[in-house]
């Protein structure tokens, strides 16, 4: 029992189980300047189990953004009953890319393809890991992003990319089909005229296009995510995923929530700033019920949180629904 947290405990989740964690699982790629180091967590028992690729954001601080973060997001959704999947992007300081290597500074498309290739080799990955052998469902994927990694997570989920800088980067499509559904965490909006003039000239890929993103989609945000660095239409920025993309079937919006969304990239973290057990919480069981119901036809755990979420933590969220 988490005596910080209160009203949230009425949103219903499965019972937590006893979970691993293995670190570090090393991918040798010949397409990437260095291996691809992961983290795997998962449930200690059971089969058949779903798998989460979890895609982390840029962020200030030296290891959140890697493997070695999203702690609260990883242990939650391991607890209960998914294979959480972290890789260490090339644009995290560990890493040790410079911002300015090819397919800097924050490395978009490199970004998918670690994704991609994750899928690619669960065999290689389930013998590197002997403990998770033969107990993945490899029918039953997601991605989940924040920040940065909502980007990417929207990119695989179907959304498009165009950079005015880059010849190369001109209506880009990686939707992976092997993902079946996904959630995008403080994500970035539509770039353009919304971009402050900071994002427009260091980061002009942030101008997707959302009307091709067609996989289910719960996205997240925060109503006083400003994020004044990145744009200039404010937290309804973040809300861009929802209102055009076709797949991003609900919303849910954290009142009082701010970039961190109440502490999701780690426990007592310099990332978070908002800490709020309560609304990590929150987050926490809502996108957990997001994805059962995505992946699982029939299961009902989406529409009895967001009935919970209604009659119980209507203070503290809410969801809308196309």
């Amino acid at each position: 029992m988490n005596n910080l947290i209160k009203d949230a405990l009425l949103i219903p989740v499965s019972q937590p189980r006893q979970t691993i964690s293995v670190n570090p699982v090393i991918l040798d790629l010949p397409s990437r300047p260095i291996p691809l180091a992961l983290r795997i967590t998962a449930p200690a028992t059971g089969d058949n189990l779903p798998v989460v690729l979890l895609s982390h954001g840029h962020g200030p601080s030296l290891y959140i953004p890697s493997k070695d973060g999203y702690g609260p997001l990883v242990n939650f959704y391991a607890e209960h009953g998914f294979v959480v999947i972290q890789p260490t992007h090339l644009n995290s300081k560990v890493a040790g890319m410079p911002a300015d290597a090819p397919g800097g500074p924050l490395f978009w498309r490199s970004r998918v393809e670690d994704m991609t290739a994750i899928i690619d080799q669960l065999g290689a990955i389930e013998a590197a890991v002997p403990a998770i052998a033969g107990r993945i469902d490899r029918d039953r994927i997601a991605v989940i992003g924040h920040s940065m990694g909502g980007q990417t997570a929207g990119l695989l989920l179907g959304a498009r990319l165009t950079d005015a800088n880059d010849p190369d980067a001109q209506n880009v499509d990686v939707r992976e089909p092997r993902i079946r559904a996904g959630i995008m965490l403080a994500a970035p909006g539509n770039g353009g005229a919304s971009l402050s003039e900071m994002a427009a000239s260091r980061y002009s890929f942030f101008n997707p296009d959302f009307t091709h993103l067609t996989t289910p989609t719960l996205v997240v945000v925060g109503d006083e995510d400003a994020s004044p660095h990145l744009t200039v239409r404010g937290p309804a920025w973040h809300a861009d995923a929802f209102h055009d993309g076709p797949g991003a079937d609900a919303l849910l919006t954290m009142i009082g929530g701010k970039h961190g969304l109440g502490g999701i990239a780690g426990y007592d973290a310099r990332e978070t700033d908002d800490e709020d057990p309560e609304r990590m919480e929150i987050v926490l069981r809502m996108t957990w019920a997001y994805l059962r119901s995505a992946l699982y036809d029939g299961d009902d755990a989406w529409p009895a949180a967001k009935q919970a979420l209604a009659a119980h933590c209507a203070g503290h969220a809410s969801v809308e629904a196309k």
